[in-house]
């Protein structure tokens, strides 16, 4: 049962183009940056979808080249039992940008219509609530003027089960899975109906959904970082005009020995030419 239909054809986009036009991207993202920065904007962006629909992987190629004081990702872990006792929403709205900023939410307050649903984590009255409450709050941010984009990465069930294995077998990946994610291939079809639920009642006219194809996460990285872009409405920045300071001349200044300081063995000598 494939929640994925697939939009962008059933061929791997080849590496080379893929690269060339992930840079040409990359590249726009920076004049993005610029213009939130220029303008004092806000920027919000929300990832989510399947465990291993490829949504940090998008994240870490939106971010790749952008200045980290700018542009910031949101990834909070489980909430306290202070942050329990809270409005739901409350541990989410500190991380708001102010202006001239952007966050990316690495998962967000989506959580509760999601995983929380699922596997039992919030009461079905906290669930309702937070179907009856998530509108009003995004668009008050809307309306407070924040730019606020939501992303679904949709993965068909044989491909999510894939990166599963891959992960299990590879010692760099295998810490992004949990318990939860392996239970997620039982729950299949309550994902799909929670999934279901909750965009019946969020996508909305001030923030809808955008669904991102994900089986082949080439074609999903790109789709979305120019979907991104399509929809801000910023322009090219001319930065100040910059040159490197002449090099004044040596004032006898010398080095201490080597030998007072510790220095990094020299690894890379080591290895096979």
């Amino acid at each position: 049962m494939a929640e994925n239909q697939g939009s962008g054809g059933d061929r791997k986009l080849p590496r080379p183009l893929y690269e060339r036009e992930l840079y040409r991207l990359q590249k726009e993202l920076v004049q993005l940056q610029e213009w939130v920065r220029a303008e004092g904007a806000r920027l919000v962006v929300v990832f989510e979808g399947r465990d291993a629909a490829g949504k940090g992987s998008t994240i870490k190629r939106v971010t790749e080249y952008l200045n980290p004081r700018v542009a910031r990702i949101v990834a909070l872990p489980r909430p306290t039992e202070r942050e329990r006792t809270q409005w739901y929403f409350q541990r989410y709205t500190e991380h708001l940008p102010a202006a001239g900023e952007i966050v990316l939410f690495d998962r967000s307050w989506y959580n509760r219509a999601g995983v929380e649903r699922v596997m039992g984590f919030c009461t079905p009255a906290e669930h309702q609530r937070f179907l009856r409450q998530c509108p009003v709050f995004e668009r008050m941010l809307v309306e407070d003027g924040i730019l606020l984009r939501k992303y679904w990465f949709s993965v068909s069930d044989g491909e999510q089960e894939r990166r599963f294995r891959r992960r299990l077998s590879d010692p760099t990946r295998r810490w992004k899975l949990s318990p939860v994610d392996l239970e997620s291939l039982t729950r299949w079809e309550e994902y799909s109906r929670a999934k279901d639920e909750m965009f019946v009642h969020t996508d909305i006219a001030e923030s809808p959904w955008y669904v991102v194809e994900s089986d082949d996460k080439r074609r999903a990285r790109l789709n979305m970082i120019a979907h991104l872009l399509s929809t801000v409405p910023y322009h090219s920045i001319t930065p100040p005009p910059l040159e490197l300071p002449p090099r004044p001349p040596a004032t006898g200044y010398r080095r201490p020995p080597r030998d007072l300081q510790t220095y990094v063995p020299d690894h890379a000598a080591g290895l096979d030419r």
